[in-house]
């Protein structure tokens, strides 16, 4: 920008940078959702497992509650594990990647904005339209 370069070439370059930011923001996410998929399954997996090893043993009446318990306890894992780390990890590595997402399309039409000499106000109204009213006030409040 500071060379002059072409204010649709830097416009093409920090948008290319964007769309590869979201698409590493993506593979992370893309895993915890499968972990998220795929952790009751594993839970399942050793539910008949205990289970197949209570069955074996039902002439032996103390085995049953062993195999019983792993099967449970298999299945309370593989349901908290998906449903208390692994989605809610994927939700919120959405939601912060669609917060970084936002600031940098911000700073794009900022630092363009200033590259084509807008005026200052009409800049900051500018950068203010990204944001929720909620929001917008906060920088009021600075100016006074």
């Amino acid at each position: 920008m500071v060379d002059g370069t072409d204010p649709q070439l830097v416009r093409d370059l920090l948008e290319i940078e964007l769309s590869f930011l979201e698409d590493r923001h993506k593979l992370g996410r893309d895993m915890f959702e499968q972990l998220g998929i795929y952790f009751p399954s594993f839970g399942m997996v050793g539910t008949l497992s205990g289970l197949i090893a209570m069955l074996a043993n039902l002439t032996d009446p103390s085995s049953v509650g062993t195999g019983m318990a792993m099967a449970l306890t298999a299945t309370f894992y593989g349901a908290a594990l998906a449903n208390l780390v692994a989605l809610p990890m994927a939700k919120k590595l959405a939601i912060r990647s669609q917060e970084e997402v936002l600031m940098r399309q911000v700073i794009v039409e900022g630092v363009l904005s200033i590259q084509n000499g807008e005026n200052p106000r009409i800049v900051q109204e500018k950068m203010k339209a990204f944001f929720p009213p909620k929001m917008r006030k906060i920088g009021k409040e600075d100016e006074d």
